[in-house]
């Protein structure tokens, strides 16, 4: 009997004019006591207003016992024959109860339901709404939606799906992630909307909601887009401190409300020694940040060093080697945020409600680098095993990315190391041009990379200007420059001409890259330009192989390219390469520099040699002022290549300078030349020199004579040396022996080696010239 229905029916006036069973059973009053009554007497209080006019809602009917009893009603009009109501059928219900199964499911659902009106006004809430709307059903029949609700953009936007629910006559689904009345936190909701329509009407008289609390659904996908995130923003640099910056910036404020990354000390060093990870264990702060500005809540300053005791989760994610958990009311948690307290109390009050703290050990390639520490103060979730297993992943990436800028910084640091080692620290002295240089390597992801100059003091107080630039980035491109730029001054003592330099140094690179077992012929390619300088005739000689050309700055400032051939590059074999000539007026700048100066992806080549040819032109006091003026102008602010820049600023022995004579063949006429050359010297005022130099004449233009072809020419050189040259037509070189006691002849040479500060010889287009040189300051005893 407890499941028949209540039901009761009144006329227009209120009057009782029928009773069931059910409504026996549900008020104790039986039919004689209650028809022919009005309803109102049957009520302890007033209905709402919202119940009256909705026809539907709660009321407080007065048991026979004398009891109160609450009563939902529902209320359907008996419409006469002109459309008025001339009565009403009432059914009544304890609250929570339903008559029916389909009631008590639609009661009993896991999820949200609610049914409103045509106008918003709620109908039905089943007890899942109820519980997030923090009210009775009572409280909310009748009234309007947005009155239950503060005036918030996700309130306005769910009122618009439920009238545009009954505009369209269309469902509607949608998800948000929003809060309710009755719940401490936001929630994801899954929501369907669809209309109620009634037999006799197309039109909607009503909306019916299903709200599905998604959110553990929603917070998986927000840890795989925090995952996803984290591949595109983490590593974007070979930077260790920038990278740990950007696994802050992804934890903070999404997942944590602080976060920190520590780094073991050797990790930031120039050397690998990894450190046993027992007992107390020292850290670097390199990154952390809140969503606080200036981090008040860190008790370490960035930089700074700080040791985590035992038995902290950080120091138990470093020993244990995965992450470790700890919440409020744990005594190692506890004991962490006193510490921190204690070493900052400055920062106590924003930690005050920490509740949860995540450390996951940064490793990589077995190797623990540090930790990183994620705290939750305002966060209302404790950290999980999700998170934990999310955190893993997250640091995992970061490790990787750490370890990599670990790794690349050791190897910039040992290619730097290698390649200034290789590179000329102080320039030898010479009087033929006056230099300055830069090198400077670049920043890129690629590391250092081939670049390298020279400056070769030659025979005759000429001078050799090198520069050149291996393909490819990091130590083997260092190790190769180190080889091409020891071949190269190998060569130029040989003295040969610029052309056939590059043509050995393209073999030497072309066996090489033969020789390299790792078929890595591509990465020992190489540029250089290779150019001479004679003070005497003020004449540059350059080749180039597959090397940009020298710019020249004459003393009127006129600027422009030497037409030098561009020619293969060193290593693709089987190609000539040209030399060229040109004649230069004493103080004109000849510039010599790699493609880094003038190449870049953002940068037309044509633009940026303008760029340098009038950069060149600046008033400076110094060629070093003129360097930095050429950088400056011309290259961009974060270079993608290396860049040498070499100038030199050409000087010219004058006539007064350089005395030359022609040589008879004839041994009768070696004392008439010794006997100039003396002569020539007391005009110089180096009477000192004389004594040697009549020797080393006496012996050269003996052996010339003797051994060598027409013409025969004798010059001297007063430079920052004495030097004796002596040329004749034949290519036979001279070499030294060592002569027996009884042998008439072949000491001269030797003679003349031990003599001299040093000599040599070098072919020339019509035979050869040996040199020796005297060295003009007084002798140190």
């Amino acid at each position: 009997m407890e499941h028949v229905s209540a039901t009761a029916v009144t006329d227009a006036a209120g009057m009782v004019t029928g009773w069931s069973e059910g409504a026996r059973w549900l008020t104790g009053h039986t039919a004689e006591q209650v028809v022919g009554r009005p309803a109102r007497e049957l009520l302890a209080e007033d209905p709402p207003g919202s119940a009256m006019s909705a026809l539907k809602g709660s009321v407080v009917v007065r048991h026979r016992d004398g009891s109160l009893l609450t009563v939902v009603l529902d209320a359907c009009p008996v419409l006469g024959g002109d459309g008025t109501p001339t009565g009403y059928v009432i059914t009544g219900r304890r609250p929570g109860t339903e008559p029916t199964l389909a009631g008590q499911a639609f009661q009993q659902a896991s999820m949200s339901m609610s049914v409103f009106d045509a106008r918003q006004h709620y109908l039905r809430l089943n007890d899942v709404a109820c519980r997030v709307m923090g009210v009775s059903e009572d409280a909310l029949l009748g009234r309007f939606f947005s009155e239950t609700v503060e005036d918030a953009e996700h309130s306005r936007g769910f009122l618009a799906n439920l009238r545009q629910v009954v505009e369209t006559g269309r469902p509607v689904r949608y998800e948000s992630f929003t809060g309710a009345p009755a719940l401490n936190r936001e929630h994801a909701w899954t929501c369907e909307m669809w209309p109620v329509r009634d037999e006799d009407s197309a039109e909607p008289v009503g909306v019916a909601l299903a709200a599905f609390d998604s959110s553990d659904q929603y917070w998986a996908r927000q840890r795989l887009a925090l995952l996803n995130e984290a591949a595109a923003t983490i590593g974007t640099t070979l930077d260790v401190v920038r990278t740990a910056e950007e696994l802050i910036g992804l934890l903070v404020p999404r997942y944590a409300d602080f976060a920190s990354v520590d780094l073991l000390e050797w990790v930031l060093g120039a050397d690998e020694q990894p450190t046993a990870l027992e007992g107390d264990i020292t850290l670097r702060r390199v990154a952390h940040g809140s969503a606080h500005e200036g981090t008040p809540e860190a008790a370490v300053r960035l930089g700074e060093t700080d040791v985590y005791a035992a038995p902290s989760p950080p120091a138990r994610a470093l020993r244990d080697g995965r992450a470790a958990l700890s919440q409020a009311g744990e005594p190692d948690f506890m004991r962490w945020v006193a510490e921190r307290n204690t070493r900052s109390p400055e920062g106590r009050s924003y930690r005050k409600g920490v509740h949860s703290v995540l450390a996951v050990p940064l490793k990589a390639r077995g190797i623990t680098l540090g930790v990183v520490v994620a705290v939750r103060i305002a966060h209302p979730d404790d950290f999980g095993d999700d998170d934990a297993v999310v955190g893993e992943e997250l640091a995992s990436r970061a490790a990787v990315c750490i370890d990599n800028a670990r790794r690349f910084a050791r190897e910039r640091t040992t290619a730097l190391a290698l390649q200034n080692s290789l590179l000329p620290r102080g320039l030898p002295g010479q009087a033929a041009v006056e230099v300055a240089h830069r090198y400077l390597p670049c920043g890129s992801l690629a590391g250092i990379g081939g670049d390298w100059f020279d400056v070769i003091p030659l025979s005759g107080s000429r001078v050799a200007l090198v520069v050149g630039d291996v393909v490819g980035h990091g130590i083997p491109s260092s190790a190769t420059m180190g080889r091409l730029c020891t071949a190269v001054r190998t060569l130029a003592d040989v003295d040969l001409p610029p052309d056939e330099l590059l043509t050995h140094l393209d073999d030497l690179v072309t066996h090489l890259a033969s020789d390299d077992s790792d078929d890595q012929v591509a990465e020992l390619g190489a540029t250089c330009l290779y150019a001479v300088y004679d003070p005497v005739s003020r004449r540059l000689t350059a080749a180039a192989a597959g090397h940009p050309p020298p710019a020249l700055v004459l003393p009127d400032g006129t600027t422009r390219l030497i037409p030098v051939s561009a020619g293969p590059p060193l290593g693709v074999g089987g190609l000539p390469f040209e030399a060229t000539e040109i004649e230069l007026p004493e103080g004109a700048v000849v510039a010599l520099y790699t493609d880094g100066l003038i190449e870049d992806r953002d940068r037309d080549v044509d633009h940026a040699i303008d760029e340098l040819c009038r950069a060149l032109t600046a008033r400076t006091d110094t060629l070093d002022d003129l360097c930095d003026t050429v950088l400056k102008a011309v290259l961009p602010e974060e270079p993608g290549d290396d860049v040498a820049l070499l100038l030199a600023r050409t000087r010219a022995l004058g006539a007064d300078r350089v005395a030359t004579w022609d040589v008879e063949p004839d041994p009768a006429h070696v004392a008439a030349t010794r006997q100039a050359a003396t002569e020539q010297l007391a005009a110089w005022g180096l009477e000192e020199a004389s004594f040697v130099t009549e020797l080393v004449v006496s012996e050269l233009v003996t052996n010339a004579i003797r051994y060598g072809e027409p013409p025969i020419q004798l010059r001297l050189i007063k430079d920052r040396t004495l030097i004796c040259e002596v040329s004749d037509g034949s290519s036979t070189s001279p070499h030294l022996r060592r002569a027996h006691a009884f042998d008439e002849g072949g000491r001269g040479l030797l003679l003349v080696a031990q003599l001299t500060q040093r000599w040599g010889s070098r072919q020339t287009g019509s035979g050869k010239t040996i040199w020796a040189e005297q060295s003009l300051e007084p002798p140190d005893f």
